[in-house]
């Protein structure tokens, strides 16, 4: 991490991710993989928000991530390593044998010049994208498909992973990194390791206004509230929510240890053991 000398109220507790010895210096998107879009800053289709504390923010274009790992038993080559405005994990600039560019999500201990490769029969290096059916138990996994030839769908974020626990009949149980057990199709592709810029979540923006130019807008709480607005809104003066269990605007359950999930949600059927919350979140 980066701190800085407080010559400023809000250098003083301001940290960054140290980019230099990294990031490929020099290193442009390349434009063939780039595209302008219009940024959804937590609307629906409708217009209507949908998620809070979205919205401004700088100027980005969008990377073309390849999610998809299709080319089999093409080797690749990591000829650059990007920052991504877009996610919180570095990105690769990956070129197969072919000749075909694509960016990935790369993992820890990934440099400029190291190869990869998607296939049944590749080695457990980091990078390396077998089927969950041959990777050993205990061994850290990301970029994990939910359903065969579907594209990765968990555990893309910075410095997350998930670890194989077991291999029974014909699925592959999968620590997630919220501590959830979960099924997963023996079938589905997996990459090998830890997804990059594990600092992430250690830095400390320092100020407001660095929250503004990442796209997140403030948060304001239900105590300060009107009635009409929260739960927890009214009252003169400053006072306590004035309820036992916590609740969200729409009066939702949400504190700690208390159960947020669907009931009959369709993929209840797949998780092996609930997340952890509350008290029970660090025990072993």
């Amino acid at each position: 991490m980066k701190t800085y000398k407080p010559t400023t109220p809000s250098k003083r507790h301001q940290t960054t991710v140290t980019y230099r010895g990294v990031l490929t210096k020099g290193a442009k998107p390349l434009k063939a993989l780039t595209h302008g879009f219009k940024r959804d800053v937590g609307r629906n289709s409708q217009g209507r928000i949908t998620v809070r504390h979205k919205g401004g923010g700088h100027k980005r274009s969008y990377r073309d991530v390849d999610f998809m790992y299709n080319k089999i038993d093409i080797p690749a080559k990591i000829t650059s390593i990007e920052y991504d405005p877009n996610r919180s994990a570095f990105i690769g600039l990956a070129v197969y044998k072919d000749g075909e560019k694509r960016y990935v999500v790369i993992p820890k201990t990934v440099k400029v010049g190291d190869t990869f490769i998607v296939s049944a029969k590749a080695p457990l290096f980091p990078a390396n994208r077998l089927p969950l059916k041959v990777i050993p138990v205990g061994t850290f996994v990301y970029n994990v498909e939910i359903k065969p030839g579907n594209g990765s769908k968990l555990i893309r974020s910075a410095g997350s992973f998930g670890q194989v626990v077991a291999n029974d009949n014909g699925y592959t149980n999968v620590k997630m990194p919220s501590t959830e057990v979960r099924k997963v199709s023996e079938n589905c592709y997996a990459c090998i390791g830890e997804v990059s810029n594990s600092e992430y979540k250690l830095q400390n923006f320092g100020k407001a206004g660095r929250s503004r130019w990442k796209g997140i807008r403030p948060t304001v709480r239900g105590s300060a509230m009107n009635p009409v607005d929260h739960p927890y809104g009214g009252g003169e003066g400053a006072q306590g929510r004035g309820l036992r269990r916590a609740k969200t605007m729409w009066g939702k359950p949400s504190g700690k240890g208390q159960k947020t999930r669907t009931p009959k949600k369709y993929s209840n059927m797949f998780i092996v053991t609930r997340r952890k919350v509350g008290k029970n979140k660090n025990s072993k």
